[in-house]
């Protein structure tokens, strides 16, 4: 059997796909990925197929001399994503052809316009993955905001039926437009049909859990684990003193004077810090010994390690830290990351800042997010999503 599957986004999209492609591997079939252009090398790296789809979601690395590279805002993303008038077209050609001769076809996140109409016209099965509860429209919970917009609960559904009537003005023509070109019936509602009423949700049960009533594949979250050893300069530093901090926003931008607050932060809870640079190349701000600036790395690793993690509530990282059993400080900027900001406050694994990005806001809540439950969560987690995913995969769609 043949299999594939496609994610757009950034590496919080993209690395469960992979995670999953492992699992299915091993159970003895043939998959084919289709990710963003910036991803393909790392997924081959993996020995699979892979299929660029989409644009990457950050500006092109710099040349020598060159100002260094940006990440998009939130904004810019969503723009990405939703408004640039080739994106979808691109979909429905790229996965179109990428899924010649495949059995299955499974999309992750409701931003896939094109795989379910790619499926429906080669009448394969289909399924759409997302990773957050938020994700699934339901009574129950909010949808998550558009970029710049608080999150807050309440009016759940009306603020369900205002996204509708978004994606539709956003997506619709276009989606419809693909489908008459494969010879398929026009849709009514761009999101309803990428989620599906079937969807699966791809997160730890105890983490986010299915909105109740709702016809959904509680998966658990697809862990890619990672067996990288740790740099020799980032264990010299974690044996050099008491646990430190570590602080990262991953592929998402950083607010302005964000290295800063969050190196003064941890100073001021008399914590060393790791200061993950990701996409929004964070850095330090002097040369004082009780920090240390680190690329990519493996979470896994390090977070048992750490006294507490800051970030930006990718659901991911979110994940990651809650599995170290580790307390952590959420600064949601965008998205879903609500979402998980609030399930770590009603957890009690941890807390958030919400908002302007202090020095002193994020001291606070350092103070505030030391807790013995974050161990007590930790054991509840389980890590076979992937391969519970992989098998229902093949066998019973």
């Amino acid at each position: 059997m043949r299999v594939l599957l496609s994610a757009v986004g950034t590496r919080g999209d993209v690395q469960p796909i992979v995670a999953l492609a492992v699992r299915v591997r091993e159970l003895g079939h043939e998959v084919r990925l289709c990710v963003p252009p910036n991803f393909v090398a790392w997924a081959e790296g993996f020995g699979f197929e892979a299929h660029p789809v989409g644009v990457e979601m950050r500006l092109p690395s710099p040349r020598a001399g060159d100002a260094p590279a940006v990440p998009l805002t939130p904004e810019q993303i969503q723009k990405l994503r939703e408004s640039m008038p080739d994106l979808i077209t691109d979909q429905f050609e790229k996965v179109g052809a990428a899924a010649i001769g495949c059995d299955r076809l499974l999309g992750a996140n409701a931003h896939q316009y094109a795989a379910r109409s790619i499926a429906e016209r080669q009448g394969i099965p289909y399924v759409t993955a997302l990773y957050a509860p938020v994700a699934i429209p339901s009574p129950e919970l909010a949808p998550p905001p558009a970029p710049g917009e608080a999150w807050e609960p309440g009016a759940n559904w009306e603020r369900w039926e205002a996204t509708f009537r978004a994606w539709n003005d956003r997506a619709l023509e276009r989606v419809n437009s693909n489908r008459q070109r494969l010879g398929l019936a026009p849709i009514d509602d761009v999101l309803r049909y990428n989620v599906t009423d079937h969807p699966w949700l791809a997160a730890d049960a105890t983490l986010g859990p299915a909105p109740a009533g709702l016809d959904v594949f509680e998966t658990g979250a697809w862990i890619l684990e990672d067996s990288e050893p740790l740099a020799r300069e980032v264990t010299d530093f974690l044996e050099a003193g008491e646990p430190p901090i570590y602080v990262g926003f991953g592929s998402m931008p950083a607010p302005p004077g964000a290295s800063r607050a969050l190196i003064e932060a941890a100073r001021s809870a008399g914590r060393r810090v790791i200061v993950s640079q990701g996409w929004a190349d964070l850095g330090l701000v002097d040369a004082a010994s009780d920090c240390l600036a680190v690329g990519d790395l493996n979470q896994q690793a390090l977070f048992p390690r750490v006294a507490a993690v800051v970030h930006h509530g990718g659901a991911g990282t979110t994940a990651a830290a809650a599995r170290a059993g580790v307390p952590q400080v959420v600064c949601p900027l965008f998205g879903d990351q609500f979402y998980w900001a609030s399930r770590v406050r009603e957890l009690g694994i941890g807390t958030s800042v919400v908002g302007t990005l202090t020095a002193e806001a994020l001291a606070l809540a350092l103070d505030r997010a030391v807790t013995p439950r974050a161990r007590s969560v930790a054991r509840q987690l389980r890590s076979d999503g992937a391969m519970v995913a992989a098998r229902r995969l093949v066998q019973a769609l």
